[in-house]
């Protein structure tokens, strides 16, 4: 990709440079006071051994922002002194166990027997003792209400809703079970268990669709990995840049329609789309249809290095998903001073801030009038880019680890006046 030195990239660029040697030293001792106070509010709640319980681990093929977060947050907790171990289902060519990044990684059973496989093990203590767990509830719950005494948290992102007649088109009454057990039967079971989110506009969704109660809901944004920076420099021509797993519910298709619309009056346009999965055949062939090979790339997989030159050059980073918890994907973006053009959805609303740093349309026909504008108005490129930079500021990875931890803690406290002699309790003395 060819590049120019456009004056708000080269300030921008500059500036970051500089705010970052300037922040460099207050940055790494603000993490390790962080790190310092996670683990004295685990000593504090007794928490020395956590269990994660998730359906798909980061090195499956098919990981996602879900995987990231949870291994991140983990990753983190290990850094500031606690036993952590993973436990989610097979990931194919990756041992059963292993340890990675500081914490205990456990990988058994296939996607749809690692539910009652897992609850049992942690039932029976076969994954050792815990003083605490962390349930990812990604569509299916491991139903820890029904089998865990002692403190436990749930991470639940978004309700799937949709996504399950999305995924199961073939199987419409098993796609019908999925959203009756997600709506009205699973939620019942967690009624007084503390819920944790990515979003305000998720949270909102959690208490409308699934009945829980606002006070039980605790919002906590993912953060953005620091290697999030901008470049001094942008494509020269109009780049689009869209990241995720190729899936139903991402509807990738709408989003090479929406911007093949516009190729007509901008003939240099190129969009890639970066990620892998099931849906990788059916927009190669929406591409053939369009005769659209030369100007858009299905990417797959990148590497770290490539992904973040992608952000750093792209003029947007675009999203026409129908459900995220957040978009995590959006954030990193913005981090690089790159904007976003996105589905004005739960998860997105507060991922994005909606006119300053990118745009939120609520329609297909809006998102390529949105397109439009930030690929022929540089002074809309200009003021949402530099409205990126400060939003993507809020965010860290480290204040998403403390809060969790500290919801986890607050249960240990009201478990512990729950039971004989207080303390956390663990499966091999329940």
């Amino acid at each position: 990709m060819s590049s120019v030195l456009p004056t708000i990239w080269t300030q921008a660029f500059r500036t970051s440079a500089q705010a970052k040697r300037n922040r460099s030293l207050n940055t790494e001792e603000s993490r390790a006071i962080t790190r310092q106070q996670m683990s004295d509010i685990a000593a504090a709640a007794g928490l020395r051994r956590v269990h994660f319980l998730q359906w798909r681990d980061l090195d499956d093929v098919e990981a996602g922002g879900s995987e990231v977060h949870s291994a991140t947050v983990a990753r983190l907790w290990a850094d500031a002194g606690l036993d952590v171990t993973m436990r989610s289902s097979y990931a194919q060519g990756h041992p059963p166990r292993e340890e990675r990044d500081g914490y205990q990684v456990v990988r058994r059973a296939g996607r749809y027997l690692v539910f009652p496989r897992a609850a049992f093990s942690e039932a029976t203590g076969r994954h050792g003792p815990r003083d605490g767990l962390v349930e990812i509830w990604n569509g299916v719950p491991f139903l820890s209400p029904l089998w865990c005494r002692g403190p436990r948290v749930v991470l639940l992102h978004h309700v799937h809703a949709d996504m399950w007649r999305l995924a199961l088109p073939e199987n419409p009454k098993l796609a019908e079970a999925g959203v009756l057990f997600e709506s009205k039967i699973a939620p019942k079971f967690y009624r007084r268990t503390p819920i944790i989110t990515l979003s305000w506009s998720s949270r909102a969704e959690l208490v409308d669709d699934l009945g829980f109660s606002p006070d039980q809901v605790t919002v906590a944004p993912p953060g953005i990995d620091p290697r999030f920076v901008p470049s001094s420099s942008k494509s020269t021509t109009p780049l689009l840049v869209a990241v995720g797993r190729l899936m139903p519910s991402k509807h990738f298709d709408r989003l090479i329609d929406a911007v093949a619309t516009l190729k007509e009056r901008t003939p240099d346009l190129e969009l890639v789309i970066v990620g892998s999965g099931l849906e990788r055949r059916n927009l190669e062939r929406q591409i053939e249809n369009l005769n659209a090979e030369s100007w858009i790339r299905l990417a797959g997989h990148v590497d770290d290095d490539e992904l973040l030159e992608l952000y750093q050059q792209a003029w947007a980073v675009v999203s026409a998903s129908s459900r995220e918890g957040w978009g995590m994907t959006l954030t990193e973006a913005a981090a690089c001073g790159t904007p976003s053009i996105a589905t004005d959805i739960p998860g997105h609303q507060d991922a994005v801030a909606d006119g300053e740093s990118g745009l939120l349309a609520r329609s297909t026909p809006e998102l390529v009038t949105h397109l439009d504008s930030i690929i022929s108005d540089a002074d809309v490129r200009e003021r949402l880019s530099k409205g990126a930079l400060v939003h993507a500021r809020k965010f860290t990875w480290e204040a998403t680890a403390k809060k969790i931890l500290e919801v986890l803690a607050s249960t240990s406290k009201s478990t512990a006046t729950k039971r004989p002699g207080g303390g956390p309790v663990s499966p091999a003395t329940e």
